[in-house]
């Protein structure tokens, strides 16, 4: 077998090659898998423990606008 060319001693098999996986940053640049990543401010942030909270009560906050518009016509 070859030796990797970065000269480190490991205990991984030369099959893994470990330069195809991609690093998850964490912060604003951090890319989302599946989903719509939203920043909400602190302020904001600190009443909803949890996405489901937040989706919970804009979903409330839709089914509101919704009736008012009904009840306008």
């Amino acid at each position: 077998m070859k030796k990797d060319e970065t000269g480190m001693d490991d205990e991984l098999r030369s099959e893994y090659d470990l330069r195809k996986l991609r690093v998850r940053r964490v912060g604003s640049g951090r890319k989302t898998f599946g989903g719509v990543n939203i920043h909400l401010e602190p302020d904001v942030a600190e009443m909803f423990p949890d996405s489901e909270a937040v989706n919970e009560a804009l979903r409330f906050l839709i089914r509101i606008m919704k009736e008012n518009v009904v009840s306008e016509k």
